[in-house]
């Protein structure tokens, strides 16, 4: 299993409408193959800053089951364009 981990900072003021974006695509990963869970965590010191923290099976899962996917382009729709700047992903075991 692997741990993928985003710092995904929110342009500002728009949190409440990347939560309600967000809710709609956790449905999609949650339905790709070699996912286990996440869990998507609001800081409490800065605002508009979250944690997003991805379980899989392996790294290839991630990197090429689900990045390359069809799903993948509806997760990018719904949710990157909220990101100042892109955020960096990294995986850990």
């Amino acid at each position: 299993m692997i741990l993928e981990v985003a710092i995904l900072h929110i342009k500002k003021g728009l949190s409440d409408t990347f939560e309600i974006n967000f809710k709609k695509a956790e449905k999609i990963i949650s339905s790709m193959n070699g996912y286990i869970s996440h869990e998507l965590k609001k800081c409490i010191e800065q605002e508009d800053k979250y944690i997003l923290l991805v379980n899989w099976k392996t790294i290839e899962d991630h990197e090429i089951g689900f990045r390359k996917s069809d799903e993948y382009q509806k997760w990018k729709e719904l949710l990157h364009h909220f990101y100042k700047p892109f955020p960096t992903v990294e995986h850990y075991i």
